[in-house]
């Protein structure tokens, strides 16, 4: 069976990854001078409050390219491919650190026809979480390496990723802003709708106030997938759950849905994002 790896970026539940036995690679969080690995050394609460009260943006790395090599290590006496699904390599330095521990691997003595390929998505969050998800799904039930990961970067070019920030200086500070920077420095107090293009963040709409960017996303959503269809659509917020979960409800209503999954943006994305972030992922046809 094909074997999937990910990062901590997806924000993949506990739970699915311990019932599948998916490698989770951990980002690393630093505050000050004191380095935390994502979910291993610090908690999803504890980085929260730690970054409520920092008095300085904490500073984020892709995770050791030694833990990418003992991942492939661990999986390779299967013989089966491996196919390591991660972040876009525009905001986040994952894709080149797993890179180089797969030459680490190689160096320690993994064989050199190890089918190990990596996959940048240039998405990140909730989004890259549904692909991982389908993935394993789809190795679970037989399919080959070569169809998994053609579904995986067919299906990442058709996502659409929207989403709102309390404050721009986050992204600012953290110099993932890309498009967006245009708005820094505007006399309006805007709200603006961000998504993604090609890997990095940019503006999509200026909206005046927060109200009408949270109606903007509800809208951008009921456009885009018919009522019956999920296009895998989740919804991802970061200390804003009571409107994440105000939107779960509508979009279940308005689509005719059973339930949708209320996913966590993660620490290395919300560090540069700040919190308060609430967005949507999904899939068109």
């Amino acid at each position: 069976m094909v074997k999937i790896i990910g990062d901590t970026t997806s924000g993949l539940p506990e739970s699915f990854i311990e019932s599948h036995d998916v490698p989770i690679i951990p980002q690393v969080i630093i505050f000050g001078d004191t380095p935390y690995l994502e979910g291993v050394e610090i908690t999803y609460e504890d980085f929260l409050t730690k970054l409520r009260s920092a008095t300085e943006l904490p500073k984020t790395a892709a995770p050791p390219t030694e833990l990418f090599a003992d991942a492939i290590e661990r999986l390779a006496p299967s013989r089966e491919p491996i196919l390591g699904i991660f972040p876009s390599a525009v905001v986040s330095g994952t894709v080149r650190s797993a890179t180089v521990g797969l030459q680490q691997a190689i160096d320690r003595g993994l064989p050199e026809d190890t089918d190990v390929r990596i996959i940048d998505t240039q998405l990140v969050a909730a989004p890259v979480a549904t692909l991982i998800r389908l993935a394993v799904g789809w190795a679970e039930e037989g399919e080959d390496a070569d169809t998994i990961e053609s579904r995986v970067r067919e299906m990442a070019t058709r996502c659409r990723v929207y989403f709102m920030v309390d404050t721009l200086k986050y992204l600012a500070m953290g110099g993932r802003i890309g498009g967006a920077a245009a708005l820094l420095g505007s006399v309006l107090q805007v709200k603006p709708v961000l998504t993604f293009r090609e890997g990095a963040i940019d503006t999509l709409e200026k909206v005046r106030t927060h109200k009408r960017a949270v109606e903007r996303l509800k809208q951008l959503v009921v456009e885009q997938i018919a009522p019956g269809e999920n296009g895998h659509l989740t919804v991802m917020h970061a200390d804003a759950k009571t409107e994440a979960q105000g939107l779960v409800e509508y979009f279940c209503q308005e689509l005719g849905l059973e339930s949708i999954e209320l996913l966590a943006v993660p620490p290395a994305v919300v560090t540069h994002a700040g919190p308060g972030v609430l967005g949507v992922g999904f899939f068109t046809e």
